[in-house]
């Protein structure tokens, strides 16, 4: 699905990306780990449309470095972005309906407002509250549901669990479970090793704008150099 070879970004003429590669296959979950300021974001940004690239980005085959954010979105790659980017004045339903693709797009979606209550039922409970009044952790539930409206066959997901409680972990661990189980692929940027290693079926390990690790969570956990050179604090 999606395929990443070389891929150089800049901010300015400050070099950031130095040659990422790596893919994203259906249905797996891909956990992208490393420092902060190791080039995560970034390259989340890169495939997004939202940074200055060089290199080769494909999805199903097709070449999207140089098209918009919302193209690319349009094709079927959604993003949650760590400052979880809600609408603040419009409440929760009406934010969850923002993310939707249009009437006849939402009728054939996997995805419904029933599921996204089923699965976090906080939020309907609060679904005609105002979402800039919610607590960080519904905030987080309400733009992971609002980026799945859009029916994305690709989710890439920003430190999701970033501020939130460790029953939040949990439940944001078992959603990204239950994307799997719908045919729904993911990349995980996360700092936390324990959740991305519990979910993912690879990692990548960043370090210095470049991978320096590809490989299962197993093969991660027993290597003890990649750890404590590009993770451990």
């Amino acid at each position: 699905m999606l395929k990443i070879e070389n891929l150089h970004a800049f901010y300015g003429k400050s070099h950031v990306l130095h040659g990422v590669h790596f893919e994203v296959g259906q249905g797996e979950i891909v956990a992208l780990l490393g420092r902060n300021g190791s080039g995560r974001s970034t390259t989340a940004k890169a495939i997004m449309g939202m940074v200055a690239c060089t290199g080769s980005i494909e999805w199903n085959d097709r070449q999207t470095l140089g098209l918009k954010a919302y193209e690319i979105a349009h094709l079927g790659i959604g993003y949650v972005p760590e400052n979880r980017d809600i609408f603040p004045k419009l409440t929760v339903h009406q934010n969850l309906m923002l993310g939707q693709k249009g009437k006849a797009a939402a009728k054939k979606a996997r995805w419904s407002f029933a599921d996204m209550y089923q699965m976090f039922p906080r939020l309907q409970e609060r679904q005609h509250t105002e979402a800039g009044v919610l607590s960080g952790g519904e905030q987080q539930m309400l733009t992971l549901c609002r980026t799945l409206m859009g029916d994305p066959d690709l989710i890439i997901i920003d430190e999701p669990t970033e501020g939130l409680a460790p029953k939040i972990v949990e439940l944001v661990g078992d959603y990204l479970k239950k994307l799997k189980e719908r045919g729904v692929s993911v990349l995980l940027i996360e700092q936390k090793l324990t959740i991305a290693m519990a979910i993912s079926d690879r990692a990548l390990v960043m370090g210095h704008g470049s991978i320096v690790f590809q490989g299962t969570p197993d093969t991660l956990r027993a290597d003890a150099y990649t750890r404590k050179e590009w993770l451990e604090v």
